[in-house]
């Protein structure tokens, strides 16, 4: 054990008496410190980094099924721009209309157990959540479909080959509903998105909803975690390295925000109360033997 001494090469008393007196807090006392602690990580990690999202319905498809868990990174849209092919969550805009599952209402404890899983980051997801792939970045050309039905982006063909159910050619245009592949060339707005999901049949989604502002993007879903037999990294297909265009130089587009530092600041007092811990303090000490 690593221990202070005086000039002397003694231990000094008064220091041995303060750790004395810094380890007689009991484990029951502790114990409730350190949830709390664990939990106030959680909210921050929840706010400034990772959050886990919850996939209600099918749009994804089979990309992501009903019941995954995906998480999402809230840093990195922080420091760059979302890139073509990317799964992002975002907060709809007025047009977009929900996609949750009806559910009934809960009781008093499932309204507390939902207030403490939104801190947590791991409940249901609002009725303006959604996930979807960005397709187009402000200043693309976005349209369906050339001659073999395939999605164009500043002319390039996407070969989509995640799309395993794709509406059909047959269905006019419906600016209504998202149920048909064709749709005229749309230029993307700046500061907006270009969004769809990968199961055009049933996912509604840019095409007839509108794009999404770069400021509704909550981050960036790279990883499935759950259930852990889906365990994966949701990469940008490599179709996307072909297209090419405007849009890095949209004018009017936002301009890249700075990370914040919020959250470095609110972990220096749980930081501070865990190294008040025995348990912490076990740990360390392990270390300095």
């Amino acid at each position: 054990m690593v221990q202070t001494l005086d000039d002397d090469g003694t231990v000094d008393p008064w220091r041995r008496r303060a750790r004395r007196t810094r380890r007689q807090m009991p484990l029951w006392q502790e114990l409730p410190l350190l949830l709390v602690v664990a939990f106030c990580l959680a909210v921050l990690i929840r706010t400034f980094l990772l959050q886990a999202f919850f996939i209600p319905s099918g749009s994804m498809e089979d990309t992501l099924l009903v019941g995954d868990r995906v998480l999402v990174n809230k840093v990195v849209y922080d420091v760059r721009d979302p890139l073509r092919g990317e799964v992002v969550v975002f907060r709809g805009t007025d047009r977009w209309a929900p996609q949750v599952d009806d559910q009934p209402k809960p009781g008093v404890a499932g309204r507390l157990a939902r207030t403490v899983g939104d801190l947590v980051g791991v409940s249901r997801p609002g009725e303006k959540d959604f996930i979807k792939r960005v397709i187009g970045l402000p200043g693309d050309r976005v349209q369906c479909c050339d001659s073999q039905g395939r999605v164009t982006v500043n002319g390039t063909p996407l070969n989509e080959t995640y799309v395993l159910r794709d509406s059909p050619l047959d269905l006019p245009p419906n600016p209504a509903e998202c149920r048909s592949r064709r749709f005229d060339e749309i230029v993307v707005p700046p500061g907006q998105l270009f969004v769809m999901g990968d199961h055009r049949e049933v996912s509604q989604d840019a095409r007839c909803q509108g794009p999404v502002p770069i400021d509704n993007v909550v981050g960036r879903a790279f990883m499935v975690v759950w259930p852990s037999s889906r365990w994966s990294a949701l990469s940008v297909p490599p179709t996307f390295e072909d297209v090419t265009g405007p849009a890095t130089a949209s004018p009017g587009a936002p301009p890249v925000r700075p990370t914040p530092q919020g959250g470095v600041l609110l972990m220096l007092p749980l930081a501070a109360a865990l190294r008040g811990s025995r348990a912490f303090r076990s740990v360390l000490s392990s270390r300095a033997t």
